[in-house]
């Protein structure tokens, strides 16, 4: 019944058995599904997104609408890299167009990996758009802001 915005705890010892690859070219597929606290889900069950979250569930999903469908859109990759002591890997921004949304937090997953979580992501409050546009922009791609970071 809530979102907190967490790297998922599953991850965490996924990427030490090597599950997940983030380059660009050759990587896994990772998407991006948004979630709603409410009654903005496409089911009367509201999202619970967090650190003990292990894979995509469409419980608490947003309805499809627009060019935004059950599973969300797909991520383009930042391939990882370092700076100093840290490494770490984006996306691209993700725009759903012609969408009517109300969301509250999404839902980062590699859809080549059993649709393992990655990463919840908090809005803070509900975000919306009608019959427009709902873009999810990622952070700067560097060592102090990117979503992913190992420091």
């Amino acid at each position: 019944m809530a979102i907190t915005q967490a790297m998922c705890t599953s991850f965490k010892t996924q990427l030490l058995t090597g599950t997940h690859n983030f380059t660009n070219s050759t990587g896994n597929t990772f998407k991006l599904a948004l979630y709603a606290v409410g009654s903005g889900g496409k089911s009367s069950t509201t999202a619970t997104l967090g650190a003990s979250t292990t894979a995509f569930t469409t419980t608490g999903e947003v309805a499809s609408s627009g060019s935004y469908a059950t599973g969300g859109g797909t991520l383009t990759n930042v391939t990882p890299t370092s700076s100093g002591t840290t490494a770490f890997t984006d996306f691209a921004d993700l725009t759903f167009t012609t969408a009517t949304i109300t969301a509250r937090g999404a839902l980062i997953y590699n859809s080549s990996a059993t649709n393992a979580a990655v990463a919840a992501l908090d809005f803070g409050s509900d975000k919306a758009s009608t019959s427009g546009s709902f873009t999810i922009q990622f952070p700067t791609a560097n060592a102090s802001s990117a979503i992913i970071r190992i420091a």
